[in-house]
């Protein structure tokens, strides 16, 4: 019983992992896209490449989104012909498929923030949203409130969510001419004359 426990947790993560790959993509993607414009001293085109990576990214969520709602038992028959695994799996599939929202989001505004050269802001941002908030809730839920796995999984989605607030709030606080600005006298150090 105790592996049945974990194996829809499995295969909703493996899920859940596929669509990050998407994207991790777009943070690498947005992450050289931003750099580049503000290298180039493009601080308009920097924004506008944001907005195109981030609705892009934020489509594609939503359509995993919309598919997590509507095929909840039958994305588990991808892994086992289990019934009761894949009745597991569907009483799992609100927070796979907010994951994939989630997903979406913050890989995006983690590459911008890294594009604009402000990694170490980042950094504080994904160790303090993990380690501050979603670990301690994680194991407040699912081992003191006994939510088992669903806990566990609630407090990391919880981490998830503050560290989207706080790098949208980073992404639309930076002063994208000031960073233009910056990244001219990061390049000036680098050419010879």
């Amino acid at each position: 019983m105790q592996l049945l426990q974990y194996l829809p947790f499995s295969i909703c993560l493996n899920i859940n992992a596929w669509e990050f790959m998407i994207c991790l993509g777009f943070l690498g993607s947005s992450c050289v896209r931003v750099s580049n414009e503000l290298g180039s001293g493009n601080a308009k085109a920097a924004k506008f490449s944001i907005m195109v990576a981030l609705g892009t990214s934020i489509i594609i969520g939503v359509i995993f989104w919309i598919l997590c709602l509507i095929f909840s038992r039958e994305i588990s028959y991808l892994f086992t012909s289990s019934e009761e695994v894949a009745e597991s799996v569907s009483s799992l599939h609100v927070l796979l498929a907010f994951s994939m929202l989630l997903n979406s989001v913050y890989p995006v505004l983690s590459g911008v923030a890294i594009g604009a050269g402000v990694q170490s802001t980042v950094a504080y941002v994904n160790l303090g949203s993990y380690y501050a908030i979603g670990v301690p809730v994680g194991i407040l839920l699912g081992y003191v409130a006994h939510l088992q796995v669903t806990g566990l999984w609630i407090g990391l989605l919880s981490g998830v969510v503050v560290q989207t607030l706080l790098l949208s709030y980073l992404t639309w606080k930076i002063d994208w001419n000031e960073q233009v600005n910056k990244a001219s006298e990061r390049l000036a150090r680098f050419f010879i004359e």
